[in-house]
């Protein structure tokens, strides 16, 4: 299979050029129920030779399993890819399922000792605060990422989650290369704010979950149809009533997707990748897969070109989804907003 070149766009004035679709590895290790070390390895590399150069993970996901589960792949590409990390969801080690949020000096040191140990690198390309902690001044957060900058340990500083406040006063200490969130045809809030503060920093957009974490893709239609121990049980979109209805509003996701020859996957991710121009800024999405085939089917999203009445189509989803993208929207910025 032959595909076009993949484009690219840069995280930030000054940060890194890299292909306009990025992979969400979270699910290799944790999160999506049982995956294929192999496949996962496969897809990987198939990434990689589709032009996808911004790879995402974080020290919480399987409590640094899935950090560690990228570290060969990494030593074989170093010179080929872009490694994004996070910190702040703390693990405590009585409570293994617990997350708490922390941004305080001490432990941000210590968790990038510890993302660069198990990611087996020099220095870590993009380092996120993964969520906020309000107790904490956002300057004084910056401020020691800022330090491990000038130390070497990172090269870019990237925020999850936050205010467009939080972006202006984080970009003052030190610039921000990409602020990821949540962002698909059923998650817009961030447009509102956060959105058009980027835009005027110069700052790139990095969509996670721009599949409805799945669910845009028609591959499940309520949570009980997934396995034990997928997180994506407890979430209020997928589950009761809500999911029913949320169901429903795929039909004209579908319509467009029978139009272009096009899967319900492509479509989602062909609106998100032209957000770029309609809100100008670079917008690099992230869709998490652990399958080759997928990554090619979304990589070809990148060359869809919805029209105006397409997309006209596609607009009023957000505002008639049914429950919150969380069970406790605090931790996110429109939470905050």
């Amino acid at each position: 299979m032959t595909h076009a070149p993949l484009p690219t766009a840069r995280l930030g004035a000054h940060g890194p050029e890299v292909g306009v679709q990025g992979l969400g590895c979270m699910g290799m290790s944790f999160g999506y129920g049982p995956s294929d070390a192999r496949e996962s390895r496969a897809t990987l590399e198939r990434a990689l030779e589709l032009g996808v150069t911004l790879y995402d993970t974080a020290d919480a996901y399987g409590a640094g399993d899935n950090e560690r589960f990228l570290a060969p792949f990494l030593a074989a590409h170093r010179d080929e890819v872009v490694i994004a990390t996070k910190f702040a969801l703390s693990i405590p080690p009585d409570r293994p399922t617990e997350r708490v949020i922390r941004n305080d000096p001490p432990y941000i040191r210590q968790a990038v000792e510890a993302s660069l140990k198990r990611l087996e690198v020099d220095v870590i390309d993009l380092y996120y605060m993964h969520r906020r902690d309000v107790n904490v001044p956002i300057e004084e957060t910056v401020g020691v990422m800022a330090e491990l900058v000038r130390e070497g340990k990172v090269k870019h500083l990237g925020l999850s989650e936050v205010t467009a406040a939080e972006l202006r006063a984080a970009h003052a200490v030190h610039p921000i290369a990409a602020v990821q969130s949540e962002w698909s045809l059923f998650s817009r809030d961030i447009e509102a704010k956060v959105v058009p503060a980027a835009a005027e920093l110069g700052v790139a957009l990095v969509p996670y979950s721009p599949l409805g974490r799945g669910f845009l893709t028609g591959s499940f239609a309520r949570a009980e149809e997934l396995t034990e121990g997928d997180f994506r049980r407890q979430q209020p979109r997928f589950t009761g009533e809500n999911a029913a209805a949320n169901a429903a509003l795929l039909e004209p996701v579908r319509a467009v997707a029978a139009a272009h020859g096009a899967s319900l996957a492509q479509i989602a991710l062909a609106w998100v990748q032209q957000r770029a121009e309609a809100h100008g800024l670079p917008v690099i999405p992230i869709p998490g897969t652990r399958r080759p085939g997928r990554v090619e089917e979304n990589v070809t999203a990148a060359t869809i070109r919805l029209t105006e009445e397409e997309l006209g189509l596609l607009d009023p989803i957000a505002e008639q989804v049914a429950g919150g993208r969380y069970a406790d929207m605090a931790f996110t910025s429109a939470g905050r907003e």
